[in-house]
């Protein structure tokens, strides 16, 4: 299934039961500093701080989704 900007609802059932599945989100990742919910806390400078607390926060969504 390819699919751009999924959501994590839309794609956890492909994780459930073990069957797993790929991600790429090197978009939302590479340019979260400029992102709405990052903007105002981390620069350009501070890229990769706010690349690891978006890939911190879409894994604990995704894994949020896929418990339910």
């Amino acid at each position: 299934m390819v699919h751009s900007g999924g959501k994590a609802e839309d794609i956890a059932l492909g994780f459930k039961n073990g069957i797993g599945g790929i991600v790429n989100a090197s978009r939302s990742l590479m340019c979260a500093y400029k992102s709405d919910r990052w903007k105002d806390k981390y620069s350009e400078e501070h890229f990769k701080e706010a690349t690891r607390m978006e890939a911190i926060r879409m894994k604990d969504e995704l894994n949020s989704e896929i418990l339910k």
